[in-house]
């Protein structure tokens, strides 16, 4: 199937590692040329680096904190210099959060609202006019099944990926009449570092290891009853971003093995 991509121009936020990086790596598969952000400067060069040699695609990899406005304008700067826009943006950076409501601050809420609302808002604003000039383009924003579903020790995290979620469909209605499809993608469990980092931490002092209590939230929540894989969540990415697509707007696709427990 060809997915006409080739030549686009891809922007991907948190994309050297976890789903962000599968994203990068599939879109070049494609023969769509990058530019990718991340605040590991080192590990970022890296994988950019890899993914220039291994798919012949032009790479532009900056150091960038995405709550930080100033961060965010060099970024879209520097891709209007070496690609004269893009064509396409995956907000992808964020991260999840643990606290109670009446125990976190103002400053937790706001370092989450900026992560994961704001940086989607900052460039959609600041690269959709661009794709208006190109013809067209497509944003997909990376939010969660806890933007429905919530899990009770992240309220923040809920919170700001339901307020991603209504982002994304109020910025489809005002963009799909300049032929710019946006869409939300709501993963459910994924094998990315931060779930083995955290399965670890929780088993140092159990007789259960990680592997194993990773397998244990699978069996409880997954009717699959495993973790999907970034490349699994990423292929679904790839495809919303083609030509294959053209009739999705303004949706949220939940990609998570059956967890959601509600029909919306």
């Amino acid at each position: 199937m060809d997915l006409e991509l080739k030549d686009k121009v891809a922007v991907v936020t948190g994309g050297s590692v976890g789903i962000g990086l599968a994203i990068a790596r599939g879109l070049a598969a494609e023969g769509v040329h990058l530019a990718l952000c991340a605040r590991e400067g080192r590990r970022h060069a890296t994988e950019a680096n890899t993914i220039s040699a291994d798919f012949g695609v032009n790479v532009l990899d900056v150091a960038v904190d995405v709550t930080n406005s100033e961060d965010l304008g060099a970024f879209v700067a520097a891709i209007e210099s070496k690609f004269g826009g893009a064509d396409i943006l995956i907000n992808n950076a964020g991260t999840g959060s643990e606290e109670t409501i009446l125990e976190a601050d103002d400053d937790r809420w706001q370092y989450y609202w900026d992560l994961h609302v704001m940086a989607a808002v900052r460039l959609a604003r600041a690269l959709a006019p661009g794709m208006i000039k190109r013809g067209g383009g497509v944003v997909l924003n990376n939010a969660s099944i806890c933007a429905t579903q919530p899990l009770y020790y992240e309220p923040i995290y809920n919170t700001t990926k339901a307020a991603l979620v209504m982002f994304s469909k109020c910025l489809a209605n005002e963009l799909i009449p300049h032929n710019i499809r946006v869409n939300t993608v709501n993963p459910g469990l994924v094998r990315t570092p931060d779930w083995y980092k955290t399965a670890t931490i929780i088993t140092q002092d159990m007789e259960q290891t990680a592997e194993e209590f990773l397998q244990g939230i699978a069996d409880q929540y997954a009717p699959i009853k495993r973790f999907a894989s970034p490349e699994e969540i990423a292929d679904f990415f790839v495809f919303l971003c083609s030509a294959r697509a053209s009739y999705s707007v303004g949706s949220t696709y939940y990609v998570d093995g059956g967890w959601l427990n509600v029909v919306t």
